[in-house]
């Protein structure tokens, strides 16, 4: 049978729109199969990677500076939260904080984000939201505490216990939280070596859409 142009053209905007459809639910249902290695991470998500270089174009923390940061909050989990607190050991009483998503950002500091980018609609189950509320943060915490966006071990310090918790020096009565700083200053490390590896083909698969 002769397929008429008219088909074809059917044919065509059919194809685009199902692998369109594709790309979206991807994206909703994205979970990293190895979370420690950023390409990936990356080469799983085109999209993840495009959002990443967003936030590191607008605020300047480096990109795995901030995926660090959000694999030690959440391991990359959309709807990530904090566990129960107890009465007597046995009975739920709530959460131990407001903390949620992949960003594991809290109510009243998500509020401040939203209002200061006028980014309204964000949300922390978004992963393009998160990672621009972590380039925010970051690049708050070095304009208010002075340590610098490049310092991963610092700036997860200040992101954990806040800014004044930071100049407060709160972290050292928490030897175990200076021991999660430790690992996410290197896994920064890790995945920055990795991202020099891949880099270029990111780009270049990025480039295309």
């Amino acid at each position: 049978m002769r397929i008429k142009p008219t088909h074809l053209s059917f044919l065509k905007r059919a194809s685009v729109i199902g692998i369109m459809t594709l790309m979206v639910a991807g994206c909703a249902s994205y979970k990293p199969s190895n979370t420690t290695n950023l390409c990936s991470i990356f080469q799983g998500s085109n999209s993840w990677y495009k959002d990443a270089k967003a936030s590191n174009k607008r605020w300047g923390t480096p990109i795995p500076v901030m995926m660090a940061i959000m694999q030690q909050e959440s391991n990359f989990k959309d709807d990530a939260r904090p566990g129960y607190k107890y009465f007597l050991g046995i009975i739920p009483t709530g959460r131990i904080s407001s903390a949620y998503g992949y960003s594991q950002a809290l109510n009243g500091v998500w509020g401040e984000y939203k209002k200061s980018t006028g980014n309204s609609g964000a949300d922390r189950d978004d992963f393009d939201d998160a990672i621009d509320f972590i380039g925010w943060y970051t690049a708050g915490t070095q304009r208010m505490t002075g340590v610098s966006k490049w310092d991963a071990y610092g700036q997860y310090l200040a992101y954990h216990e806040g800014r004044g918790g930071y100049k407060r020096k709160t972290y050292n009565k928490k030897p175990w939280l200076l021991g999660v700083a430790k690992k996410v200053k290197n896994r920064a490390a890790s995945y920055t070596a990795q991202y020099k590896g891949c880099k270029s083909s990111l780009d270049s698969n990025s480039s295309w859409f």
